[in-house]
């Protein structure tokens, strides 16, 4: 049997980048959360807050550390596996990358370690200060990579010579065309997916009869930020998938399942895309919903698969489906944003155990949303690794022989279900912990006294014999 190191490379990336994207997909809202809790600690003085913020910093550590381990195997895979795409498309994308690394991870990775082991050893406002620049860094992340994937879907601002790219207008390969749009569909996607993490697990302690105070606050909260960003979302992917309509119109016939297009196309629910005989079958659609939302006009037109040559079309099987899933996960958060506001007003958000065992199953919602919305993207991006201009096909290593990317990729998928096995083990354990309920007992050696709530108590001091050992009378 052959082995094709083109189709062995593209599983390859898209298992290690499907691992890697997990982790930031939860620890930029968990580290702009946790500068909440540290500025509503240093602001009120309140114990919960701090506790909340010692807990959750504990599961952004061990999440960020594991996201660091995936990127970089992940950024190897550029010059082992797609040589020629690091060759053709280095001169604008390496310094993107660079970027990040330099205003990015750098920050992170200076004021982590004050997020982590500085608390009573630094003041109050240079802790907050940490994690607001550790949060400010996770974003900063996500901008230039964003950066560097978007150029890939709407190149701009370069030219072409001796078959290699160059930058001409650096502001306008930061800012290419779709960037804007899949930077804030991505930034929000983040936090929803953050909040229904700390939704759930809230709702997990509630159920359990654990932790009820820092539960009805992080449910709270959680809940507060899912009903303002659920409907946000919505608009924001209309405004990002009008974008891709002007920038891929191949894309956008691929996700709704239209051979035909044309005015008043129908809005697809169910059909199985056959690119064999270009046609659905078993389809079941409503008649011009689908021009109404993409044109916002019902006898609008929309484009069709059979508009393009069959060696440019995205294949529709996966992303067909792949985007049905995204949006419905988006149409559930919806609802779970709904039934909050109407819990909320009737005071009985805290003592619905239906609602809370919904949100238990709902935690694994926004990352499936984003696995399921990144391979929308990328699938329906190819056959193009730079849209447009250079084939995904033409990007791929020449050297690179059929066993060599077979044996990497099995390589990758060991090596990652003993890692990331334990690091999920090890994070179940600190979520089943959870906060500590308590303050701790004050350290008379702290610099900056007891923490917040915490009293002395001053008690007489014991009798001593001649020896120096306490005398304890009978009954203490």
């Amino acid at each position: 049997m052959d082995l094709d190191p083109l189709m062995l490379s593209r599983i390859q990336f898209a298992f290690t980048i499907s691992f890697h994207i997990l982790f930031p997909s939860f620890t930029v809202g968990l580290a702009c959360w946790i500068a909440l809790l540290e500025g509503l600690w240093v602001g009120t003085g309140k114990w919960i807050y701090r506790s909340l913020s010692e807990f959750w910093t504990k599961i952004f550590a061990l999440s960020f550390g594991l996201g660091v381990v995936s990127g970089i195997v992940m950024s190897y895979q550029f010059g082992t596996n797609w040589s020629r795409w690091s060759d053709t498309v280095g001169n604008v994308l390496g310094p993107l990358i660079q970027y990040e690394v330099v205003t990015a991870f750098f920050l992170e990775a200076a004021f982590l370690g004050i997020l982590l082991f500085g608390r009573d050893r630094v003041p109050r406002g240079i802790h907050l200060m940490a994690a607001c620049l550790v949060a400010l860094g996770t974003v900063l992340s996500s901008f230039w990579i964003l950066s560097a994937n978007s150029w890939m879907h709407t190149p701009a601002g370069f030219e072409i010579r001796d078959g290699r790219y160059f930058v001409t207008d650096w502001w306008r390969v930061v800012f290419n065309p779709s960037f804007p749009y899949r930077l804030a569909h991505m930034l929000t996607a983040m936090f929803l997916t953050t909040s229904f993490v700390v939704a759930g697990i809230s709702a997990w302690y509630l159920l359990k009869h654990k932790h009820h105070e820092h539960a009805r606050l992080g449910l709270g909260m959680a809940l507060g930020m899912v009903t303002l960003l659920a409907p946000l979302q919505i608009v924001i992917g209309d405004l990002h998938g009008l974008n891709t309509l002007e920038h891929q119109p191949a894309k956008i016939a691929a996700m709704e399942g239209s051979w035909e297009g044309g005015p008043r196309a129908p809005l697809i629910l169910f059909a199985i895309p056959d690119p064999a005989t270009e046609s659905n079958r078993w389809e079941i659609g409503i008649d011009g919903l689908s021009s109404l939302i993409l044109t916002h006009d019902l006898n609008g037109s929309v484009p069709g698969l059979k508009q393009f040559p069959p060696d440019e079309r995205p294949d529709p099987r996966l992303i067909f489906w792949t985007f049905r899933l995204m949006v419905g996960i988006g149409l559930l958060m919806l609802a779970v944003a709904v039934v909050h506001l109407v819990l909320r007003l009737r005071g009985r958000l805290y003592s619905a155990p239906w609602f809370h065992r919904i949100l238990v199953g709902c935690m694994p919602a926004g990352f499936v949303a984003i696995l399921a919305g990144w391979f929308t993207t990328e699938v329906g991006r190819q056959p193009w690794v730079v849209y447009g201009h250079l084939r995904t096909a033409d990007a791929v290593t020449p050297s690179l022989t059929g066993e060599a990317a077979l044996a990497s990729l099995l390589t990758f998928v060991v090596a990652y279900t003993i890692i990331y096995g334990a690091g999920t083990f090890y994070l179940i354990r600190l979520l089943g912990i959870g906060p500590a309920d308590r303050p701790p007992l004050p350290d008379p050696l702290a610099p900056y006294g007891a923490p917040e709530g915490v009293q002395w108590i001053k008690r007489p001091m014991a009798a001593a014999d001649e020896h120096g050992r306490a005398v304890i009378e009978p009954g203490e």
